[in-house]
């Protein structure tokens, strides 16, 4: 009976020990980064009537007196243009900038809305209201804080213009020929006073699909301070639900948006 007694003692007391914690890199060492930025270069892609695109000069590179190897270079970039920022300010008046966006608005767990199966005959398709709700029903309501991604599919174009944008001209006649899917402003104006989603995000150029005239899905969603990330890569790498995004773009102060190194962890089974 004594002996039956201490090893109930000592299971006792060790469920009462607490358990051994956790550092964080030992928790994300439990999971993989997924990128979800294109590179910048010559080939990235901006909106037709952009004058010019990304540029990377060189300044030095080589052997310097010293006898060392050195490396610089100057680099210019419209803020719109690759995987980038849009902030709020962007077709809002008084609302965020680039720099004013709090971090925490910029990172959070991600929800994967993919609408390729619409997208597949349809370059003009529009995400509704519907296709979000068909996807709570199978995956439970958006969470509240939550980074809304939509997967159109578009990605697979990138950075091929003519495919990507619909047109491979530039100008400001060619704004007129752009074909690609996005969000429609129905859904944007449903997210904003049914959900408490802290930015969307696409895997095409624009918020907006390519034949929008008036840009209301921005003007719907920026009004109420939530970003938008354009030109998300590899958004077919991520889970339906799990993923947790860091979005963090250069802090231009005063910006209307800027070049955004976007990235996923997702934990690994």
């Amino acid at each position: 009976m004594k002996q039956y007694l201490s090893v109930l003692f000592i299971i006792a007391v060790s469920c009462n020990q607490p358990a051994e914690k956790q550092t964080l890199s030992q928790f994300l060492s439990k999971g993989k980064w997924i990128d979800l930025s294109y590179d910048f270069s010559s080939e990235t892609i901006y909106w037709p009537n952009n004058p010019v695109g990304f540029k990377l000069d060189t300044q030095f590179n080589g052997k310097t007196v010293g006898g060392y190897y050195y490396s610089s270079n100057a680099f210019f970039s419209p803020e719109h243009g690759g995987t980038h920022l849009d902030a709020p300010v962007h077709f809002a008046e008084g609302k965020w900038s680039t720099d004013e966006i709090p971090l925490e608005q910029l990172l959070g767990e991600a929800v994967v809305i993919d609408v390729t199966a619409k997208t597949t005959n349809n370059a003009d398709y529009q995400v509704t209201v519907d296709d979000v709700t068909t996807w709570e029903k199978e995956n439970g309501a958006i969470p509240d804080g939550a980074i809304v991604l939509f997967r159109t599919g578009w990605g697979k174009f990138y950075p091929d213009a003519a495919n990507y944008l619909g047109t491979a001209e530039k100008g400001e006649a060619a704004t007129a020929k752009l074909h690609f899917p996005s969000i429609h402003p129905e859904l944007a104006s449903w997210l904003s006073k049914n959900r408490k989603i802290k930015a969307v995000g696409v895997d095409t150029p624009s918020i907006d699909y390519g034949q929008s005239k008036d840009f209301k899905t921005h003007q719907l969603l920026y009004a109420e301070n939530i970003p938008g990330f354009e030109n998300v890569a590899n958004l077919d790498a991520l889970p339906t639900k799990g993923a947790y995004v860091f979005a963090l773009p250069m802090k231009i102060k005063g910006g209307s948006g800027g070049p955004l190194r976007m990235i996923a962890w997702v934990e690994q089974p």
